[in-house]
């Protein structure tokens, strides 16, 4: 959506860096204008540490002004930054497990991003292992899980067959793109020729994982990848199903993300009920836990026994009196 941007300025109440997208009602054709509007519904809907937060919106009888949180950059800057024009494996691992989980409410609530790509997530620091978020939702369809939509949407290189093909797509379009996200973050290139035919590319594995740089890269990867890429929507993961995937359930991923949380002081990519078995696949694999991660414990049997004993002595002598 080519709009206009001023310069970031700054929320007079809470001092935190905005920015602006600028539309001119008199410039742009009504439908940039539409999807602007569009884009300010579904922010207004969901609330989420993963999602670009919306300030506020007005307007004028000339221009339509949305003030949204300033993040420091994107994951394509990232990934054309990094020394080997590809990122590793470890934090490919981070980024991809943030951008499952900030899917999670849109496709909870029907809605299909129908834009993702690298330029759209967004980085909050310059940190090494940055929060990240998803912005850019102008092309975002409320959608059924079986039901389909027609229209054309997104950034070629990233849409699913279905798409291209004109079929119908549902939220699972979505999923695709992370596949062909997960691609490039690894290869720094994408996936596949758009002259040849998407089928013929996927069935040959010497095309899709050429030697340089496939094998440096694990296989848990390429299967995550295959299990995106799947042209038939009804056999493509969905996002619980990929955040189960064992390339993902990894435990260095786990402190990782742990480090983010404690570092926003909010837990919304990780869940308690998992505290246990990564402490517990520590002490196994004899690996380091982190002190400040280990959940308050409570009493020991022996420690419960003890204290059982102690108050029935105390209701005793209570009783004597």
């Amino acid at each position: 959506m080519s709009l206009f941007w001023p310069p970031p300025g700054k929320h007079r109440k809470s001092g935190r860096d905005v920015a602006v997208k600028v539309i001119d009602k008199l410039r742009f054709p009504t439908k940039q204008e539409s999807q602007l509007r569009n884009e300010v519904a579904i922010l207004q809907s969901l609330r989420h540490a993963g999602i670009v937060n919306l300030e506020c919106m007005f307007e004028t009888p000339e221009k339509v002004f949305v003030v949204m949180e300033k993040l420091h950059g994107d994951m394509l800057e990232m990934i054309l930054s990094s020394e080997k024009g590809r990122l590793p494996e470890r934090l490919t691992k981070f980024l991809i497990t943030q951008i499952l989980v900030a899917l999670r409410p849109l496709h909870f609530k029907n809605l299909v991003h129908c834009a993702l790509k690298p330029e759209n997530v967004l980085l909050a620091s310059p940190e090494p292992f940055p929060q990240v978020k998803l912005c850019d939702f102008g092309f975002a369809r409320i959608i059924g899980e079986k039901s389909f939509r027609r229209s054309v949407v997104g950034t070629p290189a990233y849409l699913a067959p279905e798409v291209l093909l004109n079929q119908g797509y549902n939220r699972s379009l979505d999923m695709w793109s992370v596949g062909v996200i997960m691609y490039v973050s690894l290869s720094g290139t994408f996936p596949f020729n758009e002259d040849e035919d998407i089928n013929d590319q996927i069935q040959n594995a010497a095309f899709m994982y050429p030697p340089h740089p496939w094998r440096q890269i694990s296989a848990g990867a390429i299967d995550l990848i295959n299990n995106l890429l799947q042209v038939k929507m009804r056999k493509r993961y969905s996002v619980d199903k990929s955040l189960s995937h064992p390339w993902l359930q990894d435990y260095q991923t786990w402190l990782d993300l742990r480090e983010l949380e404690t570092k926003m002081a909010e837990r919304y990519i990780t869940h308690e009920s998992d505290d246990a078995r990564w402490e517990q696949f520590a002490a196994d694999h004899t690996l380091p836990y982190p002190a400040h991660l280990r959940a308050p414990r409570g009493p020991s049997p022996e420690e419960e026994e003890e204290g059982e004993g102690e108050l029935q002595g105390l209701t005793e002598r209570v009783s004597i009196l």
